[in-house]
């Protein structure tokens, strides 16, 4: 299927036609899962779904902030710009995840794609509308919201904490139990992010993430596959690396 770039959106009639809501593959990840059939019809309404291409930016930090964003396929990285000019990638988003809430009028995070994928849009102020029609839509983008809180949390700890081994396990052990999550093969790791988006995320340069997975691979701990997987080959010594043992 080729590629479609973001500002050239289909038809919002015609993606809904072809990708209903009550047909959606992955509604039970997503934030929809908890409507009934009526309530869907009401939301597929709103929705335009978009497919985009890798490195495309969805939308940038200090924008408008006049849309939501459902993953439906593939992955995207939130990051800030520091003040000197250095990425800080705060998060990877992937099939389910909901992204684009602000506190403010504005994004506090620019988002862009790392793999090619899908994406369900919704203008912020119908969409708002619908959540005070549909509680059960309410509480469930609140439980999605507490656990990114969770992943922020997770996310401090590496970078305050760890050492870059045990970082580099922490990261492969959460895309493993992501995977899982959704219903997919935990081992091998798919891993589509490039050496540099995991140092941006992890705290790291880019040597030193190609270093120690190097250094993982000599040691038995792993070995790389094609198309960007990795084999963890001693789950409990990955385990027990991401834990400093």
């Amino acid at each position: 299927m080729p590629p479609f770039d973001l500002s050239r959106p289909r038809d919002t009639a015609a993606a809904s036609d072809m990708n209903p809501c009550g047909a959606c593959p992955v509604r039970s990840l997503t934030v929809c899962a908890a409507l009934d059939p009526e309530e869907l019809r009401r939301l597929a309404e709103i929705l335009q779904t978009i497919r985009v291409e890798a490195n495309h930016t969805l939308f940038s930090e200090g924008e408008a902030a006049d849309a939501l964003y459902n993953v439906t396929s593939g992955t995207v990285k939130l990051y800030k710009l520091l003040p000197d000019g250095r990425r800080q990638i705060t998060g990877f988003l992937m099939t389910g995840d909901f992204l684009g809430l602000a506190v403010n009028e504005s994004y506090a995070y620019t988002a862009e794609t790392v793999t090619s994928g899908s994406v369900c849009k919704f203008p912020r102020r119908k969409i708002d509308a619908l959540m005070d029609e549909f509680p059960k839509m309410q509480r469930r983008l609140f439980s999605m919201a507490s656990n990114e809180l969770a992943a922020a949390q997770d996310q401090m700890l590496l970078l305050g904490r760890k050492t870059a081994k045990e970082k580099i396990c922490s990261f492969l052990l959460m895309l493993s139990q992501r995977a899982a999550r959704r219903g997919h093969k935990e081992n091998p790791v798919y891993v589509p992010m490039s050496r540099a988006d995991i140092a941006d995320y992890l705290g790291l340069t880019t040597e030193t993430v190609s270093r120690t997975f190097t250094q993982l691979k000599t040691a038995g701990a792993i070995s790389l596959q094609e198309g960007n997987k990795v084999m963890i080959a001693d789950m409990d010594a990955i385990y027990d690396m991401a834990e400093g043992c």
